[in-house]
């Protein structure tokens, strides 16, 4: 047809009888920068390339379909935070050893090795953040660099994959997104001995058989141990600050200003409080305890004295004690930690009655004034009396905080410590491992939220539902459970389930409007507490509702359900083990339906868009639970209902496999085609033809391109003969060529 995007589609089928097939030369191409449609999302998405389709509907109109494909600057720009993030938290994780203070020997000494190892990874993490730095060019790793050292933090093949439909009245009809990424997995450090899932599982199962060495530590400690001490940071010095403001507003006796900074600083106070109720700060205390040299010193003094049954000596060595700060375990008082964390409320307590009697004498003041002499109406005395009455109050305060600070912090750092404990190499190894597929799969993660949160800014039903329930994250992997794509499974689904750990802000960007400033997504925290700030313009950040201006953390829950399509899952099948892929489908079908419990308990189904296919989600949820339990081989039915109910559920699109390139592009232009069939009414005799047209022509050759540098999908006949029906491309696209 060859008609460009401004010409009229009202034309139907019959009408245009004289023009060529409505498949043949309806592909128009550009690689341009969208300045109308993505002049906000410059920031993130570059290199966009558009083909634009032309097809039959079976009501007998036209479809106008523009397909588009941008890379992101998420890629690189994500992965570089993390590594700076890793590097001063591990800075901060050595300092915090040195200030645990004298150990006994055996401690001192894994303190030491720890140590050492901690020092070389941050070196191996500066050289790779300098190289990253120095990197210039595209915004995308190709699949050829998946195995770079310099480059393995990095997502492969990272693509916005998205499909917009415009009716007869050139309105837009459709948008319909997916995040196409190579699967998360460390490819430089091998899969000899699997991968991520199956490495920890080994490596807890070693912690635990070494539990008569060192103290064992669940995986949930560890964990809750990071929370407090995350806690610890974030926290600590919002009490002092607000405690000064509080002080501040006593001096100039404001009474709005001390009102509003009391009900702050509770708030914190509170949270900081309840960070400690948990049993394991108690446990870790009277570990630590033991592990001081003082506590060894007594025991073996206690065993000399008991072996020779000298009394004197016995109280020789009592009295040797007074000497030192640290109790020994027969004078240690497990409830004096519950008396320094209880004594941060009463010190609050004391500050909250102070400040309601200031304020109610203040009140009572004007009643008084006339009796009142000059000397008592000054208003340097008045100030005085508010500022003195509550400074020593909020001096207790900080004291009693840095006091449960002091001993809680140390007491966490020393569980810390115990996980590196049965073997240091190895510990670190995975540490790394985790860091490395973590970082990949957040970049894929903050793309798609960015690109989700802009098409849905002005859909109250999405927004509603993203600061009650969440958002929903769907991954979809075609991996083979078979040689090293086992191990690439494995670090996919640690990785995906650790995005669970992420959360969400939004914050107003204050930027000139002639300005082009970076509107970068920013991320802060630590491991396993990661929030990433989306920075908006003012006039899109007006829009959003006032519990998200206020700065609300948006949780993201993301599932993961895998399916392999190729030769080697024929293989696994037949002669390997398939146990992992149903594994985790079961599990995230578990989450799958957790959320959607939420979002039934918590909001109606006026959120969810209106689609054209008016299919129950009940049903959908039945579907997918007997096709999962069904184990047929190469069931990609379940990639299709999965796909539907994350549409319907507002959800974000991630289509992987090893490399984002080859069987990515069957899956996406399939789900395209089924949009388009299920949604928009395509006409049934061009599924086929469309599909086909669009691995031919579309935007995903063109992927292919950037990656190996040959329009050419990298499979054969011989693998084709193993492929599901519609994930083969036509004849003339593939060939030998590089994966």
């Amino acid at each position: 047809m060859g008609e460009n995007e401004n010409e009229e589609t009202d034309q139907t089928p019959s009408e245009a009888t004289s023009e060529k097939s409505p498949l043949h030369g309806s592909v128009l191409h550009r690689a341009i920068n969208d300045a109308g449609k993505f002049s906000l999302l410059d920031s993130v998405f570059k290199n966009i390339i558009w083909k634009v389709y032309r097809l039959p509907t079976a009501n007998g109109r036209w479809l106008c379909v523009r397909e588009q494909m941008a890379e992101s600057t998420l890629s690189f720009h994500i992965p570089k935070q993390l590594i700076e993030l890793f590097i001063q938290e591990d800075t901060r994780r050595l300092q915090d050893l040195e200030e645990l203070g004298e150990l006994s020997s055996h401690w001192d000494t894994l303190r030491k090795n720890v140590t050492l190892h901690y020092q070389q990874m941050i070196n191996s993490y500066q050289e790779v953040l300098a190289e990253l730095n120095k990197f210039s060019g595209s915004s995308f790793k190709s699949s050829c660099c998946r195995r770079e050292k310099k480059l393995e933090f990095v997502p492969v093949n990272l693509h916005l994959q998205r499909m917009q439909i415009q009716n007869n009245s050139a309105k837009t009809d459709g948008v319909y997104d997916v995040v196409t990424i190579g699967a998360p997995a460390a490819h430089i450090r091998g899969f000899r001995n699997g991968g991520l899932r199956r490495q920890l599982y080994r490596f807890e199962g070693e912690k635990r058989n070494s539990a008569y060495q060192y103290i064992y530590y669940s995986p949930e400690d560890t964990t809750k141990a990071k929370e407090v001490i995350t806690n610890i940071y974030r926290l600590h010095p919002r009490i002092l600050s607000n405690t000064d403001l509080l002080l501040a507003a006593a001096r100039h006796r404001s009474s709005d200003s001390l009102k509003d900074s009391l009900k702050t600083l509770s708030e914190i106070t509170e949270q900081f409080v309840h960070t400690f109720e948990d049993q394991l700060v108690r446990s870790a205390l009277l570990a630590l305890h033991k592990a001081r040299p003082s506590y060894v010193n007594k025991k073996c003094s206690t065993l000399v004295n008991n072996l020779e049954g000298t009394e004197d000596q016995s109280e020789n060595s009592e009295r040797r004690s007074s000497k030192d700060s640290i109790p020994h375990h027969a004078e240690y008082d497990e409830e004096d930690w519950d008396r320094v964390w209880v004594n941060v409320g009463k010190s609050l307590n004391c500050i909250i009655a102070m400040v309601d009697r200031l304020l109610e004498q203040n009140d009572c003041r004007p009643e008084c004034e006339p009796n009142s002499s000059p000397a008592d109406q000054s208003p340097s005395s008045a100030c005085d009396n508010w500022y003195e009455g509550l400074y020593p109050l909020a001096v207790t305060l900080k004291d009693c905080v840095n006091e449960v600070i002091s001993r809680a912090k140390k007491a966490m750092v020393f569980v810390l410590l115990q996980d590196c404990g049965s073997n240091i190499p190895q510990a670190l190894a995975l540490h790394q491992r985790r860091d490395i597929v973590f970082s990949q799969a957040l970049a894929g993660l903050v793309c798609g939220f960015v690109i989700k949160l802009h098409t849905c800014l002005h859909d109250p039903g999405f927004l509603l539902q993203l600061h009650t329930v969440g958002l929903l994250v769907q991954f979809e992997g075609l991996l083979s459970t078979y040689s090293e794509e086992i191990g690439m499974l494995e670090d996919m689904s640690v990785a995906i389930t650790d995005l669970q750990k992420v959360s969400f802000k939004v914050v107003e960007a204050h930027l000139e409007e002639s300005a082009n400033a970076d509107l970068s997504p920013l991320v802060t925290g630590i491991r396993d507490f990661y929030t990433v700030e989306v920075q908006l313009p003012s006039k899109l950040f007006e829009v959003l509702p006032q519990v998200i201006k206020d700065g609300k953390l948006l949780r993201v829950h993301p599932v993961f359900f895998n399916i392999g399509i190729n030769e080697q899952q024929t293989l696994a099948e037949r002669f390997g083990d398939i146990s992992l892929q149903e594994i985790i489908n079961q599990e995230n079908l578990n989450l799958l339906h957790k959320y959607y419990k939420s979002f039934q308990e918590k909001l109606s189904t006026d959120c969810l868009p209106r689609l054209q296919t008016q299919i129950d989600l009940k049903e959908l949820f039945q579907s997918l639970s007997e096709n999962i339990q069904a184990r047929k081989r190469k069931n990609v039915e379940i990639l299709k209902i999965t796909a539907s109910i994350c549409r319907r559920l507002n959800g974000i699109r991630f289509t992987s496999c090893k490399s984002a390139k080859d069987r990515t592009s069957m899956s996406v232009t399939l789900e395209q085609c089924v949009i388009l069939q299920e949604e928009h009414s395509l006409h049934p005799d061009y599924f086929v033809r469309a599909l086909d047209c669009m691995r031919r022509e579309g935007c995903r050759i063109e992927n292919a391109q950037k990656n190996i540098k040959c329009r050419k999908y990298a499979f054969n006949s011989i693998q084709l003969m193993a492929f599901p029906k519609y994930y083969r491309p036509p004849d003339g696209t593939y060939g030998k060529a590089a994966t």
